[in-house]
C-alpha cells in the first residue's frame, strides 16, 4: 500500500482525471490486487462506504489465498467481516 505522499506525488491532474479522491486510488488498488478491473465500480462504492480497516482485512485474505477468483473471495470474507462487526455492535 502506498503512502499518500506517494500518490500524490505521481498524481497527474491532467492525465488521471478520472481519479481525484484518494479513495478511488484506493479502490484502483483493490481492483488491481484483486486482478478484477471488471468490478472496479464496485470497488469505488465499496471504498466509499466501508471501514477501510474492514477493507484492509478482506484484502489481505483474498491475496494470501491460492484462489482463481479473488474478487469473490474478497467479497465473502467482507460479508463475514461486516456480520461479525454488526453482531459485536449488538453484544
Amino acid at each position: 500500500m502506498d503512502s499518500i505522499k506517494v500518490v500524490l506525488k505521481d498524481f497527474n491532474p491532467t492525465t488521471d482525471k478520472y481519479v481525484s479522491r484518494e479513495f478511488q486510488t484506493f479502490a484502483l488498488h483493490l481492483a488491481e490486487e484483486l486482478d478484477d478491473y471488471k468490478h472496479k465500480a464496485l470497488y469505488m462504492k465499496l471504498s466509499k462506504t466501508v471501514h477501510r480497516a474492514i477493507l484492509e482485512k478482506a484484502l489481505a485474505f483474498a491475496v494470501d489465498s491460492m484462489a482463481k477468483n479473488k474478487g469473490a473471495l474478497f467479497m465473502w470474507k467482507l460479508t463475514e467481516l461486516r456480520k461479525g462487526q454488526k453482531l459485536e455492535k449488538k453484544g
